[in-house]
């Protein structure tokens, strides 16, 4: 019997798969064990779908969008996974924003080329949409469109705006959508925040979602399915085993790829929903830094901002007064005062309510804040409501207070979709 180049590398590449039949029943193996009292890792969509064969895809053409987080357990990509095995047609990749390899910064992508690696053709989808991003799908030939990329929990994270958009323009070409899920990295225990209003919808928020949605990609895909795209795609989606609602990303036992370049680690993830509004002022979000969104501050400002944040009584977290000096973004090449987040609790930690305590707190404590000029602290978060009550001297309560009709409205729309306990 010989055996094809690609049949030993798909043997090769499906080692970080070779479990996904331990969706059933685990296998005692070398990967890594989660911390969470000796429980088995959680095997991703994408492990379920090449234990079963690819059956799902069997007979279709089939692209994928996806980037550097779209990893097995052992760290492959899924492309170079299913590339090399004979039982996938994979003839195409969709990259979002900073690319499918993952080359470009914030608000960049890597354009049409073909992969080196595999030599697929690697189609852009940034700041497509509607039927321009339709007649991508149909140039591209394929069947089905796959999507397997990791989330970060936040509505202003722009990957599951490329998971909508994709959906929809799918939906137009005529093409099968499957979702492959993965985890959220900081739970699903609850959504929180203010619900978008559709009148400041952007790329950084299409429809009403909560700011931290509590959800995964495949929840996310199936509530947009049923509420609020147009044309419904034909979607399909591949459940995750072994992840809880309740857990954190490491209690999955897989690796962390950073999602995008300014979101090392799943600590960031934890508090991006909430410190991500910096970008709405004139302090630095801690771009160009070693802990983005973890660091944030302004020339100008001191000791008074961590004080008063301190005093809040904020569940979770402490501040800690800071100076650094950015490498790129606001402040580049400057040295910047301002607070560092330590979550000391992260269960009782309220990355939302934390965000608007430390807006509050600066425009208090700092006379130089000031919102971006185009306001685009209204399209994080989704209406005008925490900048204009902020401006009226509100506290974090009041501002909180504010947006609770609203979302428990989306959670109870939210409930309908969940896959997991």
């Amino acid at each position: 019997m010989s055996l094809s180049r690609r049949s030993l590398l798909a043997a090769g590449g499906a080692l970080g798969a070779v479990g996904a039949g331990a969706a059933v029943a685990p296998a005692a193996s070398a990967a890594p064990a989660a911390p969470d009292a000796g429980r088995p890792r959680v095997r991703t969509g994408f492990e379920r779908l090449a234990a079963d064969g690819y059956a799902l895809l069997a007979g279709e053409r089939v692209g994928v969008v996806t980037n550097p987080t779209g990893v097995t357990a052992d760290a492959r990509h899924v492309v170079d996974v299913m590339h090399a095995d004979e039982r996938v047609d994979l003839v195409a990749v969709f990259g979002p924003e900073h690319g499918f390899r993952g080359t470009a910064q914030a608000g960049g992508s890597e354009g049409r080329y073909d992969d080196p690696a595999t030599g697929l053709p690697v189609y852009d989808t940034y700041l497509k949409s509607g039927q321009p991003l339709a007649d991508v799908f149909t140039a591209s030939g394929v069947d089905t469109v796959v999507f397997d990329i990791q989330d970060v929990g936040a509505r202003f994270y722009t990957y599951i705006w490329t998971l909508y958009d994709c959906m929809a323009a799918a939906a137009l070409a005529g093409k099968r959508f499957v979702v492959l899920d993965r985890p959220n990295p900081v739970t699903g225990r609850a959504a929180l925040g203010p619900v978008l209003d559709r009148a400041f919808a952007t790329f950084v928020g299409r429809e009403p979602i909560a700011q931290a949605h509590g959800m995964t990609v495949a929840e996310l895909a199936l509530l947009f399915n049923a509420e609020f795209l147009t044309a419904p795609v034909a979607l399909e989606t591949v459940r995750m085993t072994g992840w809880r609602r309740t857990g954190f990303f490491d209690a999955t036992g897989l690796p962390w790829v950073p999602p995008s370049p300014n979101m090392p680690t799943p600590d960031t993830a934890l508090v991006y929903s909430g410190t991500c509004l910096f970008e709405g002022t004139n302090l630095s979000e801690g771009r160009g830094t070693t802990r983005p969104f973890e660091l944030l501050g302004a020339e100008g400002v001191d000791r008074r901002w961590a004080e008063a944040a301190n005093a809040l009584g904020l569940p979770g977290v402490r501040f800690r007064e800071a100076y650094f000096a950015p490498t790129f973004s606001k402040f580049q090449g400057k040295t910047v005062g301002g607070v560092q987040l330590h979550v000391h609790d992260r269960e009782a930690f309220d990355p939302v309510r934390t965000g608007v305590g430390l807006l509050v707190t600066a425009r208090r404590s700092w006379s130089g804040f000031a919102w971006r000029a185009d306001h685009w602290i209204d399209k994080l978060t989704g209406s005008a409501r925490v900048r204009t009550l902020i401006d009226a001297g509100a506290d974090t309560d009041e501002v909180v207070g504010a947006w609770e009709a609203d979302l428990a409205a989306f959670r109870a729309v939210r409930r309908e979709h969940l896959l997991y306990r």
